[in-house]
């Protein structure tokens, strides 16, 4: 009995953490299916937010792009480094009522996100109003920055 208590808390521990977003993560664009971006989420004080650590650029891009379409104090400020993914809470299985803002178009979006496939994932969603009118990307949890 006490083995099977044990291994109980060992199962919902394990659970648990894999259901954290927390760490590094390969956006892939949605169209291209190609890596765009590592991102970093981090955790504090129960809100997660997500900064850019690196770009994936194309020859004869600019390796260090400025957010001049952003509208707020990002505006031109360099992309790598920013701050993209703001005030997600844990609810339930998901984090949600937080903001993402897409570099590209300097829009903000409302946003919520999922860890799936055991923490291998993440989808993350950007929509106006409600989920429904929006997208979703799916991350790749990043090892190394690389």
């Amino acid at each position: 009995m006490v083995v099977a208590a044990a291994t109980a808390i060992i199962s919902l521990g394990a659970h648990a953490q894999q259901a954290s977003p927390v760490g590094l993560w390969k956006n892939i664009d949605d169209k291209t299916g190609k890596p765009k971006a590592l991102i970093r989420i981090t955790e504090s004080n129960g809100e997660y937010k997500g900064k850019i650590e690196k770009l994936f650029r194309e020859p004869g891009e600019d390796p260090n792009p400025k957010c001049d379409q952003c509208q707020d104090s990002r505006k031109d400020q360099p992309i790598i480094g920013m701050t993209i993914l703001t005030g997600l809470k844990q609810d339930g299985e998901e984090f949600t009522g937080g903001q993402i803002l897409d570099p590209a178009n300097g829009k903000v979006y409302k946003s919520k996100m999922a860890v799936v496939d055991g923490g291998k994932k993440l989808d993350v969603r950007g929509y106006i109003g409600m989920p429904a009118f929006g997208r979703t990307q799916t991350w790749v949890r990043a090892d190394r920055a690389d």
